[in-house]
């Protein structure tokens, strides 16, 4: 286990004992997000899933190992108001797609993979589209944290690079070398998966495939050339998007966030549940308020169907602090 990680096991467990139960489903907080005229919509995401639920969801540990930053020059470049990498490469199916983590805390992998995945595809000009391993990255990067229970997403890219990632869809999908093996749940109201109970143990590293799955694992391996941290910056994180493709990026996640339904996020009340990762795909503005548009992982029953939007330019819940990203091999 990586020093850090230890250490964060340590400092969480000491901090969370001490915290009250959060009023995560509560119809006051909602009523009270609702009435203070914020930019977005409040509702009930999480009803009849406790706090501890919650917490294991987001588990991406903040303020890890930092990759060395790249700045891009602004000279000659004219951003848009608004850019969505769905519209931008249409030929890249995963950058639509929306993920489920299930009752494991794995948001840092997540975010990476599917990142990962859109990259390859847009710097390939669509010739390559695929799904990066979630499992392989969870189950086999000891460096990276400690799986279902928390890592670094800068060490999951660096990961990437070293060791190299296959493919794997969704849970059940049989797509790829490796699929997700924890099962879809349902994390929300009205949702139509089973229920999530307990927490999830990180899966085995097997190194190799699904039966009936060519190549080897060896060879579906896939890298990345080069990694790097994105200035906190707004417009080199927008530069970064346009040029390149989505990013991979972390913030503190509020009791609010996980009522979230529509509209653009910003912090108003609750406690701070864990550090999560997501993918930013986008930027626009919305009645006035700057935004990025983020794809998240607990599935497309959450929020605007699995999307959310967030208030940029603030450095809202720390969102623009912790941008990874990396150019495919």
């Amino acid at each position: 286990m990586h020093p850090l990680a230890l250490l964060c096991v340590l400092v969480t467990v000491s901090v969370t004992c001490a915290q009250p139960q959060l009023p995560h489903a509560s119809s006051e907080m909602v009523d009270l997000i609702n009435k203070a005229n914020t930019n977005w919509t409040a509702g009930h995401n999480f009803h009849n899933n406790d706090t501890r639920h919650l917490k294991r969801l987001c588990r991406t540990i903040l303020n890890g190992p930092k990759l060395l930053e790249v700045i891009h020059s602004t000279e000659g470049i004219k951003l848009p108001d608004s850019f969505d990498a769905r519209q931008q490469w249409p030929k890249c199916p995963t950058i639509q797609q929306i993920r489920d983590q299930g009752p494991c805390g794995s948001c840092w992998a997540f975010g990476a993979a599917e990142a990962i995945s859109d990259r390859l595809c847009i710097h390939s000009n669509g010739q390559i589209s695929l799904e990066i391993s979630a499992e392989d990255l969870l189950s086999c990067c000891d460096e990276c944290g400690m799986g279902c229970f928390g890592g670094y997403p800068s060490t999951a890219w660096e990961f990437w690079v070293k060791k190299g990632l296959v493919t794997g869809g969704l849970y059940d999908s049989k797509v790829g070398c490796r699929p997700y093996s924890i099962a879809a749940c349902k994390h929300h109201v009205n949702g139509t998966r089973p229920p999530c109970k307990g927490k999830r143990e990180t899966p085995k590293c097997v190194e190799m495939c699904i039966d009936g799955y060519s190549p080897s694992y060896q060879k579906d391996k896939h890298f990345g050339k080069r990694i790097y941290s994105v200035p906190s910056q707004q417009e080199q994180i927008m530069i970064e998007l346009y040029k390149n493709g989505p990013v991979e990026a972390a913030f503190s996640a509020y009791a609010d966030f996980m009522l979230y339904k529509t509209g653009v996020y910003q912090h108003v009340t609750g406690q701070m549940v864990g550090g999560h990762a997501i993918k930013i795909l986008g930027w626009g503005e919305e009645n006035g308020t700057p935004y990025w548009l983020a794809a998240n992982s607990w599935n497309s029953d959450w929020g605007d169907k699995g999307f959310f939007k967030i208030k940029r330019g603030n450095n809202e819940c720390g969102i623009e602090s912790e941008v990874v990203a990396g150019i495919p091999l």
